[in-house]
């Protein structure tokens, strides 16, 4: 029988996601690769269940994650609620979204009316609980009205099933319009999940940042390694096929060598710091605490464990500041 670790507090920062209530861990644990029908269960329940240990109480999630069945994530991770988590579900915030394609049909992607109401109850399900903790609209819609979308997530919340909405992947002038929505209807809106990591800043480009801190809420980064290039294993090169997100194909506007360059210039200031280029790069993007927290994707008891200690070092000397926004900008 599993019982948490009593020092699971002592070990990760938690941040107030602006004047709400909600807090997180500053690190977040993501579901959307190999967390599926087609993983090793034992495997990932180990890691999930470190993951708390170790002070990450935020698990991510998606009815669209997971293959080569969609939607198997959500039961992987129901399926350790169940086994393990269910007596801390009180500290838990479990999140999923709606809004990518999940089937067939015009009603299983985006956000009408109809599939916010089915799609969440096909993810309750899918998780084994009542309510979620926060429930995303994944991506805006370009045909529907953002007021139905509003109104849906408003019923979801209304009925219990979920206590916060988020919305993700939104720019700033949408977040603007679906926040006004959500005020309106009295609506517990809390964070944008954005795709956010050093060498990809459009949230700061475009103003999402600044809208949300003037807003008082939240931006929860995904993507904060960018794939894995802010990591130690692609300094000596990019392979051809990389498979970048579709968040960040500007990072290789300039070319794959000019990346690596600015790679291996990071590394060098990571490990002045006492840091690898990873807990460096997760680090740098804390730095602000307008983002309440980093989801990471990892299936690497050691990687989640070394990722936890980028929270014991978040300060940056100005030196290093500048040093940082140096390599960044060219």
């Amino acid at each position: 029988m599993y019982v948490a670790a009593s020092h699971r507090y002592d070990v990760l920062p938690i941040r107030r996601v602006g004047h709400t209530g909600l807090q997180l861990p500053i690190i977040s644990l993501g579901l959307w690769r190999h967390y599926s029908s087609s993983d090793p269960y034992a495997e990932r329940k180990k890691i999930i269940l470190s993951a708390f240990d170790h002070g990450i109480f935020s698990f991510d999630n998606a009815n669209n994650y997971g293959k080569p069945e969609i939607g198997s994530a959500e039961k992987m991770f129901g399926q350790v609620y169940q086994e393990a988590l269910k007596p801390y579900r009180d500290e838990l915030v479990v999140t999923t979204k709606v809004g990518f394609q999940t089937g067939m049909g015009p009603y299983s992607e985006f956000n009408s009316r109809k599939n916010i109401l089915q799609s969440i109850d096909r993810s309750l399900t899918n998780l084994q609980m009542d309510y979620v903790d926060i429930y995303y609209s994944h991506r805006p819609d370009p045909q529907t009205d953002f007021e139905e979308t509003a109104l849906a997530l408003a019923q979801i919340v209304q009925a219990g099933k979920a206590l916060y909405i988020g919305i993700s992947n939104y720019d700033a002038e949408q977040t603007k319009t679906m926040v006004k929505l959500l005020q309106e209807l009295k609506v517990p809106f809390v964070v944008n999940q954005s795709s956010y990591n050093m060498l990809q800043t459009s949230v700061k480009d475009d103003g999402l940042m600044t809208t949300l801190k003037d807003l008082n809420r939240g931006l929860v980064a995904y993507g904060p390694l960018s794939e894995g290039l802010l990591t130690d294993r692609y300094l000596d090169g990019i392979p051809e096929d990389f498979p970048i997100h579709w968040s960040n194909t500007d990072i290789f506007a300039n070319g794959k060598d000019a990346v690596v360059k600015k790679l291996n210039q990071l590394n060098n200031i990571a490990k002045n710091r006492n840091q690898t280029l990873a807990q460096m790069a997760l680090a740098w993007i804390l730095r602000d605490e307008t983002v309440s927290s980093v989801i990471i994707g990892t299936t690497s008891e050691k990687n989640l464990l070394a990722n936890i200690e980028a929270g014991q070092n978040l300060k940056f000397s100005d030196d290093e500041v500048t040093a940082i926004q140096t390599i960044l900008q060219h």
